[in-house]
């Protein structure tokens, strides 16, 4: 399979200021020049997907038709095992309008223990990214990847976002909410590669970047 190359500007197709840190903190060894649809000030398309690639899709498709630009967009969140894959692609939502995830870590939290989910063992989560780049002639390029983990109560660390505090990556000591930036989701040599989203952008990057 041919794969095409991303060159010169790209749209990053969202208005999550923590995934906007981390997508370019991934793009700048390769010399692209990124902007996000929060800073073009373009609407935020309504995500009907049932999977975490099919919103990725609409976010991406629906920024390169309104910036003519290529998108990159990410449908990214955490999947539960006790609670049968919740809060999944509708984890941002579990927060509400106002974004609090410390009421939806709350709520992950309660499910658990109404399912008297509360040992470790019980415990088995994953974080799920899906990345989506989509040209303004309608070319797209997919990938996804998963980071296995445990939901740990109470949350520790103020780092990241979202559901990392109370996030613990498999193999780990510290929850995503203590690890820096590099070690979080940083590639070789400045950090492991780790996150979920750092897992999919390796494929991304091997299919799709070139270093300058």
């Amino acid at each position: 399979m041919t794969h095409r190359q991303i060159t010169g500007r790209l749209l990053i197709a969202t208005h999550n200021a923590g995934k906007l840190v981390e997508m370019r903190d991934l793009l700048s060894p390769y010399g692209i020049e990124a902007v996000s649809a929060g800073e073009m000030n373009l609407p935020e398309p309504d995500e009907t997907g049932v999977t975490f690639m099919e919103n990725a899709r609409i976010k991406a498709h629906a920024g390169a038709a309104v910036s003519g630009l290529p998108a990159f967009a990410d449908d990214s969140g955490l999947s539960v095992d006790a609670l049968g894959g919740a809060p999944g692609i509708y984890s941002a939502r579990w927060a509400g309008p106002s974004k609090d995830f410390k009421t939806a870590m709350q709520k992950v939290e309660d499910a658990l223990q109404a399912k008297d989910a509360t040992t470790a063992e019980k415990r088995g989560c994953r974080f799920v990214a899906a990345l989506c780049i989509a040209w303004p002639d309608g070319h797209t390029e997919e990938f996804e990847a998963h980071c296995p983990g445990t939901y740990i109560w109470p949350p520790r660390g103020d780092k990241g976002f979202g559901y990392d505090p109370a996030f613990l990556p498999e193999g780990h000591t510290k929850t995503f909410g203590e690890l820096t930036r590099e070690e979080k989701h940083g590639l070789p040599p400045l950090g492991p590669g780790l996150s979920h989203r750092a897992r999919a952008f390796v494929q991304l990057a091997a299919a799709c970047l070139k270093k300058p």
